[in-house]
């Protein structure tokens, strides 16, 4: 299955995404990574669709072989949540939406200013940038956490039971 996180910067999806992914020996793909390893092999080529491309080729490979993909972007535009729905069809699996938030404006703005970088030479938007940013709230069956109201343990034991470990992280010939 492809599971999607997506969400606004400092929501806490990054957070979520890589600790549920890393649990279940999920396939893990962040989008600033790759963005990023595209920027340093030809400045420019980082930026808009080419990182999500990237990531859903990957992707589409990995969920061929039969394993679980978590993808971590902030997919605000309608061309990337399009391009996930038409990678999960394309390889026969479910695709799965997973929208971070955090409700309370203030202590977004206080987990986007104290952010450090995690990836080498990666520029984390200013917290004005944040809030410009265009979202509309995913529709239809998604699963909504909030970092403001429950902490990472708790969000990580909803997405679990949500998707437990038998149909997580394995590949499909695993599962008995």
């Amino acid at each position: 299955m492809l599971i999607v996180f997506a969400g606004l910067p400092g929501s806490g999806k990054t957070t979520l995404a890589r600790e549920f992914a890393r649990r279940r020996g999920a396939v893990y793909l962040r989008i600033d990574s790759l963005e990023q390893a595209l920027r340093r092999a030809s400045p420019g080529a980082g930026d808009g669709a080419a990182g999500y491309a990237a990531a859903q080729a990957v992707a589409a490979d990995n969920l061929r072989l039969g394993y679980c993909v978590v993808a971590d972007a902030v997919n605000a535009a309608p061309e990337a949540r399009q391009g996930w729905a038409a990678v999960a069809a394309g390889a026969s699996v479910p695709c799965h939406w997973v929208e971070v938030v955090c409700g309370d404006r203030a202590e977004h703005r206080r987990r986007a200013e104290a952010r450090e970088a995690d990836i080498a030479g990666h520029t984390l938007p200013r917290w004005d940038v944040i809030e410009a940013m265009a979202w509309t709230p995913l529709a239809g069956d998604v699963l909504r956490l909030d970092s403001a109201e429950a902490s990472i343990e708790a969000n990580l034991a909803t997405l679990m039971q949500k998707w437990p470990p038998a149909l997580a992280g394995r590949p499909l010939g695993a599962i008995k």
